[in-house]
């Protein structure tokens, strides 16, 4: 095996792989600061100081066979003096394989590194200086300071700095020939192969690195698990790994808010031709034979899905995106495997913010090498403030730092940095060094009728209580489309629905009027969660299906009740894996994983109490004195999860119910750093 570059000893962890919320820990950081402190300041000044290269030469379209003689199209920006020729010199390469085209690559660059829009852009986020309702226009402009967009496509300053960016377009996609694989294991050899590749060119000196967002995060991960022999370095923002629980059928229910729509993009996006070459006559028609032969991958099996009445009408090529099996086990990248330097960054209102805490955990080398980051932000609305006093550095910085360490061999600190930063809701950016952090013990709060005073705006004002309730007492939900206005729209649309403000994004009391609350007493003293949360709720539906979905709330005491976590299930498919999940030392799920499989479904007898687990996404978060804990049952999450055809079909969309009963209580358990 290749010799690693100032890799330190791979740590000895056996990490079991359905150990959602196990964490690998380091020695204990002391004073640690989340803005990165004096390393952090250099790793700025050297974004801010004068390029080493005044220029950068690009090579467009560069073609790279793979293995079965498909034909890649890669974009390659190399250093250039003032002349625009490229350096002689080979630099480290940074990788990024897309399937959005390099044309949105270099558009993003275009305006990023035009004199007069690139300040405008960087600012726009205190420029629009807005109050509510519109200040989530305020949010969605602040993501343009942050840095995402250097990571996503082409950062300039890398390449001016001593780095050759190769940006390719994956199969099927862009101007890549083949068809779309949606990360299965072909495109996943073809990860493999492009490193090799970039490795061998004469600009290449052999040390090569991987970025790149969403999934172009997913994929390096997945190409990191093969080990590439050339690989050295991973700078991975807002992946993914268990693909169905995270986007496409959390709790059984399709992700109607993100799915269609991303489907549509990509699929439309790779129908743009190449024009140049049309022009000069040298058209690639392989490419369009291979557009011809799979002209919209996925929409038809996602549209079957969603409109088949019965489980019986609907094919097997819509069923496997439908469910979990094979599809989805061939997209999981095998993260205990992965042996190099590794930077995670995701967000706790992120489409995978369920995945990014866990793929850090499994990932086996030591912390300092590995880091993780979570921000406060959604799938598009990342690194809010990034750069400013008591945030994280950019992270087009962390990204430039990161890769100077790793491939450079440049003694910065970066390793020191983390390992674990996080923003804890209700509070700031903090870092540890584990995650869940040290000290979570699980509490388990019952949900009683006993009103609580603080919800009467809710359909259900109940309590949250350290016993269960003494009655029993049947309480009923409709199904509503008041979740279009709510934290769990923004997730579902990867953070588009932020233009609706913050009334709708961090104060839940306009969807509460759809929901069964449940509220707890003011805590005295902060207190922290950090990990899963678990609901286990009594049941009683009037149809042989339904939808319920959960969310976890701080209360503060003007009333203002933000949603800090969420999970939903699907009645019919609420059987546990149990092999997958974890549980509290009193027996208790702490984190219930569904087999989410037609195998595994069974539809419920109306009328006839039934017992399930919901998960929530995993969080981190404090409430302070006077604030209160939260537990909100829905009946729907509209617009960011719509049961499957058969399911909707059967559920019927009526009223659905819990029964608060003392032999059989519904309750939470939360786990609580003491």
């Amino acid at each position: 095996m290749k010799r690693r570059f100032l890799r330190g000893a791979i740590a000895s962890v056996a990490v079991a792989a359905t150990t959602a919320a196990a964490a690998i820990t380091a020695a204990p950081v002391a004073g640690a600061d989340p803005s990165g402190g004096t390393d952090a300041a250099a790793w700025q000044a050297a974004v801010d100081a004068p390029d080493a290269y005044p220029n950068t030469a690009v090579e467009w379209d560069v073609p790279i066979t793979m293995s079965d003689g498909t034909v890649l199209r890669a974009n390659v920006f190399r250093p250039a003096d003032e002349n625009g020729t490229p350096i002689t010199e080979p630099t480290p390469v940074v990788l990024n394989l897309t399937p959005y085209t390099k044309l949105v690559s270099t558009l993003g660059t275009v305006v990023g590194d035009d004199p007069t829009l690139a300040p405008l852009v960087e600012g726009l986020g205190d420029t629009l200086n807005f109050a509510a309702p519109y200040d989530g226009v305020t949010e969605l402009a602040k993501t343009t300071g942050g840095g995402l967009v250097q990571v996503f496509g082409l950062n300039r300053d890398l390449v001016q700095n001593g780095y050759t960016q190769v940006i390719v377009d994956v199969r099927g996609t862009g101007f890549s020939q083949g068809e779309w694989q949606v990360l299965g294991p072909r495109e996943q050899q073809d990860t493999v192969e492009v490193i090799d590749w970039v490795s061998k060119q004469p600009w290449s000196n052999g040390r090569v690195g991987t970025s790149g967002v969403s999934y172009s995060a997913i994929n390096q991960l997945q190409g990191a698990g093969l080990r590439p022999a050339a690989l050295d370095a991973v700078f991975a923002v807002e992946p993914g790994n268990d693909l169905l629980r995270d986007i496409v059928g959390t709790g059984g229910a399709l992700g109607i808010g993100f799915m269609p729509m991303w489907l549509a993009l990509v699929n439309g996006l790779k129908w743009i031709p190449d024009v140049q070459a049309l022009l000069q006559g040298n058209f690639d028609a392989q490419w369009l034979r291979d557009r011809m032969a799979d002209p919209a991958t996925k929409l038809p099996e996602l549209v079957e899905a969603v409109t088949a009445p019965t489980v019986e009408g609907v094919s097997p090529s819509a069923l496997e995106v439908a469910q979990d099996g094979p599809f989805y086990q061939d997209r999981t990248a095998n993260l205990e495997s992965i042996e190099v330097p590794s930077f995670v960054y995701g967000g706790w209102h992120d489409i995978f913010a369920n995945s990014e805490p866990d793929i850090y955990n499994r990932i086996p080398v030591a912390p300092g090498e590995k880091q993780l980051m979570m921000g406060d932000g959604y799938h598009v609305v990342a690194g809010t403030d990034f750069g400013k006093p008591g945030f994280p550095p950019k992270l087009g910085t962390l990204q430039r730092a990161w890769f100077d360490h790793w491939l450079k061999g440049i003694d910065n600190g970066i390793e020191n940095y983390g390992p674990v930063t996080l923003f804890q809701q209700g509070g700031g950016w903090t870092t540890t060094d584990r995650f869940p952090r040290a000290g979570a013990e699980f509490e388990k709060f019952y949900l009683s009728g006993a009103p609580s005073g603080t919800a009467g705006h809710a359909a259900f004002d109940g309590s949250l209580t350290s016993e269960a309730p003494s009655g029993t007492q049947d309480l009923t939900i409709a199904p509503g489309l008041r979740g279009f206005c709510s934290r769990e729209s923004a997730v579902g649309t990867a953070g588009i629905t932020v233009l609706l403000g913050s009334n709708c994004t961090r104060d839940a009391r306009f969807n509460e009027a759809e929901g069964l609350t449940f509220t707890g007493a003011p805590v005295t003293e902060p207190t922290e969660i950090s990990g899963a949360i678990n609901v286990h709720l009594n049941t009683v539906l009037d149809a042989p299906d339904g939808f319920w979905s959960v969310t976890v709330n701080d209360v503060a005491p003007d009333g203002r009740s933000t949603v800090l976590t969420s999970g939903s299930l699907v009645a019919s498919l609420r059987a546990i894996d149990d092999s997958r999940s974890t549980f509290t030392p009193t027996g208790d799920y702490a984190v219930a994983v569904p087999h989410l499989t037609l195998d595994t479904r069974r539809t419920l007898e109306p009328g006839v109490p039934t017992r399930l687990d919901i998960s929530t996404v995993l969080t981190d978060a404090i409430l302070q004195p006077g604030h209160r804990l939260r537990i909100n049952v829905y009946a729907s999450s509209v617009p960011r999860s719509l049961p499957l055809g058969p399911m909707l079909h059967d559920s019927g969309l009526k009223p659905q119910h819990i029964r608060l009963d003392p032999s059989a209580p519904s309750f939470a358990t939360v786990p609580i750093v003491r």
